[in-house]
């Protein structure tokens, strides 16, 4: 039995690299504001290499959406270990609505991410996607969430409202990132995020707007049916993430 059914529109966004990216993309910004973000600072691997281990969060969402329910809930289970380790070495608990707002994360770039490049999705649509990642979320055992896909959305609005502060993590992260990713690509991201991310995380951030973005995407969109996309793709990405990007498409 596996954990998404393969018609799933959850396989669909999470089997599309394009799409991964731009939740990643979204997901950047909107982690460096979390007031929770100090607990990967504690561990020190999240400024040596922020878009590594964003990567890494990405890769085991993938893979849950691609496994079956046993090898699923393995994944999960080790991701509670991981943290449970992390918590011992602090000797505090990471808070529930910490744990929440990255599963909201998930659930509202996957949304957000496919209708920037693909088109819009269905209410049931949306649905799957709540129910995929409120299952992720069951089996971490976190309380507190929502029982359905409007009382997630009334949820998430005030956690963007609650939970949300630029501060001198936001700071050091976007500074990691241009680091990583050099001036061009660094612009490029941020043009990306002020397209996808919510108003309050684009006043945070203070991103501006995305519609400069707008005409290349149309390119790139383009570029996809004379299957000129991939190519394009790696000459924007890094080299340093090519293997993360392969290992993401080989999926």
């Amino acid at each position: 039995m596996d954990f998404v059914d393969k018609h799933s529109i959850v396989r669909k966004i999470w089997g599309n690299t394009d799409v991964i990216l731009f939740i990643f993309a979204g997901a950047a910004a909107e982690f460096s504001l979390n007031k929770a973000v100090d607990w990967l600072y504690f561990t020190g691997k999240l400024p040596k290499d922020p878009l590594g281990r964003l990567f890494s969060t990405v890769a085991y969402a993938q893979k849950i959406v691609f496994s079956t329910l046993t090898e699923a809930n393995a994944a999960i289970d080790q991701i509670m270990m991981i943290h449970q380790h992390v918590e011992a070495g602090r000797s505090t608990k990471i808070p529930d609505w910490a744990y929440r707002d990255v599963l909201f994360m998930l659930i509202d770039y996957s949304i957000r991410a496919f209708e920037v490049l693909e088109r819009k999705l269905t209410l049931t649509e949306k649905e799957e996607i709540f129910t995929t990642f409120y299952q992720v979320g069951y089996r971490m055992g976190i309380n507190g969430l929502p029982i359905n896909f409007v009382a997630w959305r009334v949820m998430h609005e005030q956690q963007l409202q609650e939970n949300l502060i630029y501060s001198c993590f936001s700071h050091d992260l976007f500074d990691q990132y241009k680091k990583h990713l050099g001036a061009l690509r660094y612009s490029l991201m941020r043009k990306i995020q002020a397209l996808i991310v919510p108003l309050k995380v684009n006043e945070l951030l203070k991103l501006g707007e995305g519609k400069p973005i707008k005409p290349i995407l149309t390119l790139y969109k383009i570029s996809r049916k004379f299957k000129l996309n991939k190519p394009l793709r790696n000459l924007i990405l890094p080299a340093a993430y090519k293997v993360q990007i392969l290992d993401l498409e080989a999926v």
